[in-house]
């Protein structure tokens, strides 16, 4: 019988708050349930706001909440050749390109789509996606914007990867215990690497929960639609997909989602106002 292996997986790029405490808290009650394995994996790609210090202080602040793993904890900041391997993968089989437009490129083009009428798609985050015209490119100019140093970051195919795959893609939802019909086209021609890191968080997050045999995926329903883009790239790289728990967000007073950037909320600060992990899981209801 298969163990099932849960995992929480933060980015150290500033303390943890509430919405950390909540989401790492009902990981362990679902593992300890399903008698199962829980790991910590820091996600570090970003390796300009991720921080040796601050990823201390996450472990800090997770032993103080009570929070067990197992050892030793994943970093990707250790592990970028093994994303490399499967950009390069991505890459042979032409599913990739290289994207040189600037994000004042992006909203010339768009500026001119408006003045036609004509509307400009976003994806589901709102953000506007990635004009076609990189496509067009011959290998031969490819080639030669990248050996002249120009800017560039790897982005999906995504009509490509959806004829490579060929049919529909679903994940299992247990929250509402089913299986939810995938719509990574609706994100675009995402990406996957950049020019100085071969990765990104789809590539990075992807690889890993299969690498660590991750059967339950829980984390906040802010992830909920990105699941698509995981579930096409499980496809092509031939990966086990695991099971997803999409999670109700905690929020601010103002209904908004919780940011490290807000200090009040921190686990850090409430810790030094005299709050107690008890009422910590008391405020989260975990």
């Amino acid at each position: 019988m298969t163990v099932p292996v849960f995992r929480f997986a933060p980015s150290p790029n500033g303390h943890l708050h509430l919405g950390h405490a909540y989401s790492a808290l009902l990981n362990q009650q679902m593992a300890r349930a399903a008698g199962g394995r829980l790991l910590l994996r820091m996600e570090d790609i970003d390796r300009k706001r991720c921080t040796p210090e601050l990823e201390a202080a996450m472990q800090d602040d997770l032993h103080w909440l009570g929070f067990d793993w197992e050892t030793p904890v994943r970093r990707q900041s250790e592990h970028f050749e093994v994303y490399r391997q499967s950009l390069d993968r991505l890459i042979r089989m032409e599913l990739v390109y290289p994207a040189f437009l600037s994000r004042s490129d992006i909203k010339h083009e768009m500026q001119s789509a408006t003045e036609k009428g004509i509307v400009w798609p976003h994806d589901p985050d709102g953000a506007a996606l990635y004009p076609a015209a990189d496509r067009a490119l011959s290998m031969r100019e490819r080639q030669q914007r990248m050996n002249d140093g120009h800017p560039f970051s790897w982005r999906l195919h995504m009509n490509r990867a959806l004829e490579h795959v060929g049919e529909p893609l679903f994940w299992h939802e247990t929250t509402v215990d089913s299986n939810i019909e995938a719509r990574p086209q609706d994100w675009g021609d995402v990406i996957i690497a950049r020019k100085d890191m071969p990765t990104s968080y789809h590539l990075s997050v992807t690889i890993d929960d299969a690498l660590q045999g991750i059967t339950n995926v829980v984390r906040g329903k802010d992830l909920y639609h990105a699941t698509s883009i995981h579930r096409l790239l499980q496809h092509i790289l031939g990966l086990e997909p695991p099971a997803y728990h999409h999670h109700d967000l905690i929020l601010d007073r103002d209904g908004q989602k919780l940011s490290k950037s807000r200090r009040d909320t921190s686990l850090r600060s409430l810790r030094l106002e005299g709050v107690t992990p008890e009422q910590i899981r008391a405020l989260v209801g975990v």
